[in-house]
């Protein structure tokens, strides 16, 4: 795992998250013009029932940060019926997105917000999965010396933002429970990877981050001064999703929806499974301690997967609707369009009952 960047290295580490940025940019807009990329308007056939089983030699792309090393660990892997061809380190939203278009993701780990800004982008995409979540999956981390201690401390400061990811409806949601609109504070577009280099830099007062970037930061920088602020802002669906001339191919159709299915166990198994995950995920891959990895896993809900959708796509309309509300990008859309039904039971089915739930909102 890379140690975390000294504020004096800020400059050079934003330059070098600039030109990857481009390269990939650039990488995917030249392979999305030989390729068939996903399109909005495409003639993807999203009423076919789900295959039953996957052909011979059926292959995807997925990037899920956590799926390999669960998967891995649990003994799984080798049981899937399909080949993994690679597993892209690109978890970003924006990124995800861009990666779409160049064929080198074929599915995807993200929240829910990223499929808002593909929408808006003409991208045309589907989520196939869904995890409920109803605590707090991010903290309000502020740069060393901050000022900020509450919400309503949040006016006039410079806070990360990034509209087409998890961390922007945070943000947004965040000002709601203060009181404050966007014109109340200044928001500083980025993308997640850059929150921890403009925190450190103190080039932003406040950035969203998810564990274990939290925990990291805070070992670091709390000396300093770095602290959380208490926000309840949730963000309610971790998904997997898909292009739409993914889903409109009969073989990687049939391996996504296998896929859902060990994607809801492998989630299950992370959870009864704690000290194997502490070791294999946040100590050896993630890089914290055993100590921090069971402070996280300790403020982690256990995993719920809804039989019905109907409160995932009504969370969607409202996020779509305050995403758009706020001026990030595009215009509000039936959040419908986002979802293809025909997995709605997929997930939920594949896990035994006590994993399941109707309760959301």
């Amino acid at each position: 795992m890379r140690k975390l960047i000294e504020p004096r290295r800020s400059t050079r580490r934003t330059r070098l998250i600039r030109r990857v940025g481009s390269a990939l940019f650039v990488v995917s807009i030249a392979a999305c013009a030989t390729s068939a990329c996903a399109t909005s308007g495409g003639s993807s056939d999203l009423s076919k029932p789900l295959p039953a089983g996957v052909p011979p030699g059926t292959s995807l792309k997925i990037s899920a940060t956590d799926m390999q090393v669960a998967l891995t660990s649990s003994g799984q892997i080798g049981r899937l019926p399909f080949t993994v061809s690679d597993w892209p380190n690109v978890s970003a939203g924006p990124d995800v997105i861009q990666a779409f278009k160049g064929g080198a993701v074929e599915l995807a780990s993200n929240a829910g917000i990223p499929s808002i800004q593909a929408h808006a982008q003409g991208l045309d995409t589907r989520i196939v999965a869904v995890l409920w979540l109803s605590t707090p999956n991010y903290g309000l981390a502020t740069a060393p010396g901050s000022a900020v201690h509450t919400l309503q401390d949040l006016r006039g400061k410079k806070i990360a933002f990034s509209p087409g990811q998890a961390q922007g409806g945070v943000v947004l949601r965040s000002l709601q429970q203060a009181g404050l609109g966007t014109k109340d504070v200044t928001l500083v577009q980025l993308n997640s990877p850059q929150f921890l280099t403009a925190l450190q830099g103190k080039q932003v007062d406040v950035a969203p981050l998810a564990e274990p970037s939290l925990t990291k930061y805070l070992a670091q920088y709390r000396s300093a001064g770095a602290t959380t602020v208490q926000s309840d802002a949730v963000d309610a669906l971790s998904v997997l999703w898909a292009p739409t001339s993914v889903l409109g191919d009969d073989e990687k159709l049939a391996a996504v929806t296998q896929f859902v299915k060990f994607w809801a166990r492998a989630k299950v198994w992370e959870w009864e499974n704690q000290d194997r995950w502490i070791a294999d995920y946040y100590v050896r891959n993630q890089g914290v301690s055993e100590s921090d990895g069971r402070r996280i896993m300790a403020t982690t809900e256990r995993p719920y997967f809804p039989e019905s959708w109907d409160g995932s796509i009504d969370w969607e309309q409202k996020t779509i609707d305050l995403i758009t509300g706020s001026g990030a990008f595009g215009k509000s859309f039936d959040a419908h369009q986002l979802f293809d039904r025909r997995f709605e039971k997929i997930a939920a089915q594949a896990v035994a009952p006590q994993y399941r739930t109707e309760a959301q909102g």
